[in-house]
């Protein structure tokens, strides 16, 4: 038996089917999976994500320090700001991906639960002098209320005007009488809050939330779905220590103007020498052909790499993967081929994301 969050009964009375995943014994659906995605597209679903790990950087040189092991900069966050950012290793591959709160006089990592003890040694080996890194996982609980009805069904139940919280802002608050930290953010391309709660208290706010009809419970596989559809990477699928950060697309959250940090003269060399193989989007052509994570890539005759990411897409009603292959197979247009179970489909490279219909603003 694994790892339980505060709402493992909670989980088992709603029916869940339970998974191991990441040490955590985790809902994998309730209702079923193109439900759970289909409602959270165009109602609200509530996801136990409780298993995320939580790292409070704190300490005089607590910007310092999280700038020099992050791609991205810190420094341009106001307080009450989230960005999304990577641990990079000095190759410029991926120790991690992760957001980064700027809190009232310290940074929040929130990472992945895979990885939580090896992102916590990794920022004890790199340690400057002036930081204290305190890890808090087992301390906070975390909900994900996504859906074009979330600011709607959270509203009533919070003591802040949540119409003024921006895209990948956050606020404290109180959700019905608890303390919580609530941002803006969420990995499925609606509109959505992630809500930080003790323990003791998050099973009151899950059922409450539930208590509104328009609000369903949703496992992990509606989150790999709908996260696949927008695109969204997933560590150890799509990127991890192989991977580095240019040819994951994750470009834009490597600052690589920024003074000092982990990785950036690999990454420097890399971009100068030319990325050898891109992380590409690609859907079937004929909608039941579903690529799968780990079947092999074809192009022009020859193997060039494997699925990191595939599934049926529920939205589109086809085939939709990720993987990474070479910079002259990586355009919008081209066709590649996947092999499943020795039948060479063809594949359309896709601009990323997938879905574009989503209620998300990202103002």
């Amino acid at each position: 038996m694994g790892k339980k969050t505060p709402l493992f009964e909670a989980h088992k009375k709603l029916g869940a089917k339970i998974v191991d995943f990441a040490g955590f014994d985790m809902p994998l659906q309730y209702s079923g999976i193109t439900k759970e995605h289909t409602w959270v597209r165009t109602h609200a679903g509530l996801f136990d994500v409780s298993h995320m790990g939580e790292i409070e950087i704190r300490g005089p040189e607590a910007l310092e320090f999280v700038s020099y092991v992050t791609s991205n900069d810190p420094a341009t966050l106001d307080v009450f700001q989230v960005q999304y950012s990577a641990f990079p290793t000095p190759r410029g591959t991926i120790v991690d991906d992760l957001l980064v709160y700027r809190l009232e006089d310290y940074f929040l990592l929130v990472v992945n639960a895979s990885n939580i003890e090896k992102d916590y040694s990794w920022l004890l080996e790199n340690r400057f002098k002036g930081v204290d890194i305190v890890n808090v996982s087992d301390e906070v609980a975390e909900l994900a209320l996504q859906g074009p009805l979330s600011e709607q069904v959270l509203q009533p139940l919070v003591d802040v005007d949540l119409s003024k919280l921006k895209y990948y802002r956050a606020v404290r608050g109180k959700v019905t009488g608890k303390d919580a930290l609530i941002s803006r953010t969420g990995y499925t391309g609606e509109d959505g809050f992630e809500i930080y709660l003790s323990p003791r208290d998050v099973e009151d706010v899950f059922y409450k939330l539930l208590e509104d009809e328009r609000v369903k419970p949703a496992g992990l596989g509606a989150r790999d779905t709908l996260r696949l559809e927008m695109g969204y990477c997933l560590y150890g699928n799509d990127i991890d220590e192989t991977t580095n950060l240019l040819e994951a697309g994750l470009g834009w959250i490597t600052k690589l103007n920024k003074e000092k940090f982990i990785g950036k003269e690999a990454l420097i060399r890399i971009k100068t020498e030319g990325i050898k193989r891109r992380r590409v989007g690609f859907e079937a052509k004929e909608p039941r052909d579903i690529p799968r994570h780990g079947y092999k890539i074809n192009f022009d005759g020859k193997e060039v790499g494997t699925v990191t990411s595939g599934t049926f897409s529920p939205s589109l009603k086809r085939g939709i993967g990720m993987g990474y292959v070479p910079p002259d197979a990586a355009k919008p247009g081209m066709t590649i081929q996947v092999d499943i179970r020795g039948k060479l489909a063809d594949m359309e490279i896709v601009k990323l994301p997938f879905y574009r219909s989503g209620s998300l603003k990202r103002s």
